[in-house]
């Protein structure tokens, strides 16, 4: 008897249930892959609603809205800790910083609406995760990883920008219409074109145009390396861990181990 209840413990059913986490967050049969390929299209609409969020802050729904993407993005903290080996080394990822960061916002919208905008940054924390890499590997996409990650530290600093921007200069009474102009600002400005019908008063709009201009120059220099420079193949070195190479590589040019890298350079 006194074994059936140590079975029936409150510490055997925790276990069991971060074993389960553990298999669907980072396993490869089907049931995993598609669990985290749901997972990844749930926080593609969370990032939707981020984007959206400066448009609709003002209608009567934002709240039970805000509240339940609360909900969420703090189940899959919890899920994503109960699975994790190593709770601390995960909590001292910069991703871990941005969903803390974020879920602060969702809880406390009215004190940090003004610091709302960084809540895309949820997209650049899901391209560095393993949500997105196991389904690409699973699928032989892993050489589109670079580009991919390109592609979304772009799109992560447009949003943000346009958030900022709206936030500081287009946010009174301007509804949809505000936050337009600050996307095609944004937008003009980082690709240097600068028709010039809309600019941004002040000192602080001067500035603003500066960073957007570098940081966009930058990330789409980054973007075209990513897309036209030689490809490197990913390959996780038995020996030292790392994972990119040289398409012709014979040994690990960080530990020297001997490595067999499959023809197809998956």
């Amino acid at each position: 008897m006194a074994s059936g209840r140590a079975d029936d413990s409150p510490l055997t059913g925790i276990a069991r249930l971060r074993d389960t986490l553990r298999r669907l967050y980072h396993g490869r049969t089907k049931s995993a892959v598609r669990f985290q390929l749901a997972v990844v299209v749930i926080d593609l609409a969370i990032i939707g609603f981020f984007i959206a969020t400066p448009v609709l802050s003002e209608t009567p729904s934002f709240l039970w809205i805000d509240y339940s993407v609360a909900a969420l993005v703090a189940a899959d903290m919890i899920a994503r800790l109960l699975a994790s080996t190593d709770m601390l080394r995960l909590l001292r990822q910069p991703t871990s910083w941005v969903d803390i960061f974020i879920l602060a916002t969702l809880l406390f919208p009215q004190a940090l609406a003004n610091l709302g905008f960084l809540r895309i940054l949820r997209l650049w924390s899901l391209a560095h995760s393993r949500a997105l890499l196991t389904p690409l590997e699973q699928r032989g996409l892993i050489k589109w990883r670079e580009p991919i990650v390109a592609v979304v530290n772009l799109v992560t600093f447009l949003f943000i920008a346009t958030g900022f921007i709206y936030t500081f200069f287009f946010i009174d009474g301007s509804g949809i219409e505000g936050y337009i102009d600050a996307f095609y600002f944004t937008v003009t400005t980082m690709t240097t074109t600068g028709f010039g019908d809309i600019t941004l008063p002040g000192i602080a709009g001067k500035l603003t145009s500066i960073v957007t201009m570098i940081v966009g120059i930058s990330l789409f220099v980054k973007l075209a390396q990513a897309v036209f420079r030689p490809a490197k193949v990913y390959f996780e070195c038995p020996s030292c861990g790392l994972r990119r190479h040289e398409p012709d590589a014979v040994h690990c040019k960080a530990c020297g181990y001997l490595l067999k890298i499959p023809d197809d350079g998956v």
